[in-house]
């Protein structure tokens, strides 16, 4: 969120045919407004910038905070449609599945009190940080698709218990989310429970990890200080505005720098272009410090992909394309929201957005602690958007596995961008490489949109959207 407009009126509740629970989480320690400390020894510079600053973090937990707190409001006559999966919400069984699908993607928002970023004096990222809140979701949701089996869920009942790795006994289902204690397992279970328990701590285990990752820490991979980091080499700095776009890079880069995947790798289009021959390239590298015919002969690929659907407004004729991209399981979510508001965009149902908010600001959660609370990285309260609220400025991501899932997405995903007859395709896919991989790796800068149709340049007014890039 742009610093110039926190002041803005929370979003309207959309209508709706039923309504459905009240599926609010907030963690207890989470809800109230931060005090505003001030250090004696900071100069007043610094006091008044450390002031404001935390004044927009309690003014941000106060508006978002209440508007967490609002019904949401579902249809239970048509599906809800979330990352590849439909949702009958009429039936008691889909709408437990949402519920849980829902309540176990990663929420990353705003926090306070966190250490200083590099060399000023912000330990909060209120009011600036929600472009880099929303990549961090997106790229979230990769890695869990990438680390844990598919149609894994967190066990919910980690929302009540202070200590997430020592549950209650609770009725065995089907899944590796739960997370029960293994001194009463053998006891209350026998032998067989207990290594399905041993099983369901393992994937907690990699779950706690890939949370740790986005840590407000220095030393975190993904956490807000290697983000800030990186993005000084596109000219961004804490405080400023960082645009869908450019996030997309600087994931890149967080993502080739980390030793914790190293059989990964996220490639960015360029100009609306997925270059199959660089997306090989990069597949294709041989692990550090492994032989060519000891490594893996293909890395798992997250795909980024900017674009700008519309001029000052979203363009109704791509709402359709958004949506068959939604319905694709290789989809992992898109960086977008309103205009200077970024929100992560998971779903939908009829002509409404299904998102996740990263506006509220939470207290730093200490991740060296041991079991530390995992239930402010979840929120159980899914909020609904009008398509036609959407900023045209946004990024799509992909995740594929391997490289017969790499195929596979680029046939589903072709078709989905491929079937407007009356537009041009929102991105393509193309043989051979870009000039940018064969002039050598460069971040756009740019702050000019052009729209380039029938070799006709059209200059776009672009001063409220969230990002500004070529567009061909």
């Amino acid at each position: 969120m742009n610093p110039s407009s926190s002041s803005a009126c929370c979003e309207e509740q959309s209508p709706a045919d039923d309504q459905m629970d009240d599926w609010l989480f907030l963690s207890s320690d989470s809800a109230g407004p931060q005090c505003l400390e001030v250090s004696r020894e900071d100069r007043e510079t610094e006091d008044r910038g450390k002031l404001k600053s935390k004044f927009v973090s309690a003014w941000n937990s106060v508006k978002y905070g209440w508007s967490l707190k609002q019904k949401s409001h579902f249809s239970k006559s048509s599906p809800v449609i979330m990352l590849g999966n439909s949702y009958e919400l009429k039936d008691q069984g889909d709408r437990e599945s949402f519920r849980r699908s829902f309540a176990s993607l990663m929420w990353l928002t705003y926090r306070r009190g966190f250490p200083q970023l590099g060399s000023c004096s912000l330990t909060t990222d209120s009011g600036w940080g929600c472009v880099l809140r929303t990549g961090q979701m997106l790229l979230a949701q990769g890695l869990l698709l990438h680390l844990m089996p598919q149609g894994w869920t967190w066990f919910v009942s980690h929302h009540v218990v202070q200590d997430d790795m020592d549950l209650p006994e609770i009725r065995p289902t089907a899944g590796a989310e739960r997370g029960h204690d293994l001194k009463e397992g053998p006891r209350k279970r026998g032998r067989k429970l207990s290594l399905g328990s041993l099983l369901d701590r393992r994937m907690e285990s990699t779950h706690r990890r890939v949370v740790s990752w986005f840590a407000d820490h220095p030393t975190a991979p993904f956490g807000i200080h290697q983000l800030v980091e990186l993005g000084k080499s596109s000219g961004k700095k804490a405080g400023d505005w960082y645009g869908p776009s450019i996030v997309a890079h600087i994931l890149r880069k967080a993502v080739a720098a980390s030793v914790d995947l190293p059989n990964m790798a996220v490639y960015v289009a360029q100009d609306c272009t997925i270059y199959i021959e660089d997306v090989k390239k990069l597949c294709e590298r041989p692990l550090p410090g492994s032989s060519a015919t000891t490594s893996q002969p293909w890395k798992s690929i997250i795909l980024l992909v900017p674009v700008r659907l519309g001029g000052q407004d979203l363009n109704p004729a791509y709402i359709t394309c958004v949506k068959k991209l939604l319905k694709l399981q290789c989809c992992i979510g898109i960086i977008g929201g309103k205009p200077k508001h970024s929100l992560f965009f998971v779903g939908f149902q009829d002509d409404h957005l299904l998102y996740l908010d990263p506006h509220y600001c939470q207290p730093t959660v200490d991740i060296a602690k041991e079991n530390f609370p995992l239930a402010s990285f979840h929120c159980k309260y899914p909020r609904k958007m009008a398509f036609s609220r959407m900023d045209p400025s946004c990024t799509i991501g992909f995740y594929a596995k391997g490289q017969k899932d790499f195929e596979s997405l680029h046939r589903v995903v072709n078709e989905a961008v491929s079937t407007s007859a009356e537009t041009y395709p929102m991105f393509i896919f193309a043989e051979g490489h870009s000039q940018e991989e064969e002039e050598g790796d460069k971040t756009p800068t740019n702050s000019i949109t052009y729209i380039q149709r029938k070799n006709e340049r059209k200059r776009i007014d672009t001063s409220n959207s969230l990002d500004e890039f070529v567009l061909l």
